[in-house]
């Protein structure tokens, strides 16, 4: 039983440890635009059962309750958790955030599409609108040389002054997409989320239309991540790693004793 123990508590060092790695990918994208935050979402593993409920416990007796002995705790999974982050104002033209569901379509270096919350966008030389890290933003719109005046309304329509021209253009129109399962998407680098089996088919529309948020021109996304509660999982976590700890020296103990009186 005592090397069950070490077993067990040894489950319980590497959820904790792992519990603490999410919690500190949270704290370090604290000031990620468009980040959300994770979850750590634990699982037990596999109990022996030695006595079933239930079972007998001689000819008219059955046993009320069995004895079952559980072999640990692993991490399930990480879940995305998707809300608002709250909106900050920039005041640059090119900076976009969506208030609700949906994210933005860009295109990466590789030719396919993935998703972001980050609006933080830019233009190239050529007039294109791209992200800092030069991906285009899909359905890709082309702002005229020397337009001024850029607006993008709530429903994602682009329009600028353009040269010798005193009335706004339309020069072509955001558009947002949504998933059934957005936690199913699969994070990662570059603020960049890509579609999965589990997420869904993307749903490809205009701003503010069949659930989709609309768009916020002149403001960015800050990251949902909320300090102190992370603190306090921290901490949760960090008691709970020392408990673990403490039980591995205790069942140590208990072992060398056995050896030194058996």
């Amino acid at each position: 039983m005592t090397n069950a123990a070490l077993h067990v508590a040894r489950t319980g060092l590497d959820a904790q440890n792992e519990r603490m790695r999410v919690i500190a990918n949270n704290l370090a994208n604290v000031n990620t635009t468009g980040f959300k935050k994770d979850r750590a979402q634990f699982e037990t593993l596999d109990y022996q059962s030695i006595t079933d409920p239930g079972a007998a416990s001689s000819d008219q007796n059955k046993y009320a309750t069995g004895l079952n002995l559980g072999s640990g705790v692993k991490i399930m999974s990480t879940s995305r958790l998707d809300t608002q982050g709250s909106l900050q104002t920039t005041g640059n033209a090119l900076d976009l955030a969506i208030q609700g569901a949906g994210f933005f379509q860009v295109q990466k270096p590789d030719g396919t599409t993935a998703y972001t919350r980050d609006g933080a966008f830019q233009l190239t030389a050529e007039g294109k609108i791209v992200t800092s890290d030069g991906m285009p933003l899909q359905p890709e719109i082309t702002v005229p040389t020397g337009a001024t005046n850029i607006t993008i309304a709530a429903d994602g329509t682009v329009s600028a002054t353009l040269q010798g021209q005193t009335a706004a253009t339309n020069v072509g129109k955001i558009q947002t997409v949504s998933f059934v399962n957005p936690t199913g998407l699969q994070a990662g680098g570059n603020n960049l989320l890509t579609e999965t089996a589990s997420s869904g088919s993307p749903q490809v529309g205009d701003a503010g239309t069949d659930g989709r948020g609309t768009i916020a021109q002149g403001s960015l996304e800050s990251s949902n991540v909320d300090i102190t509660q992370e603190l306090v999982d921290m901490i949760e976590t960090q008691r709970a790693y020392e408990v673990n700890s403490k039980l591995i020296k205790a069942t140590d103990e208990m072992m060398q004793y056995a050896n030194q009186q058996l």
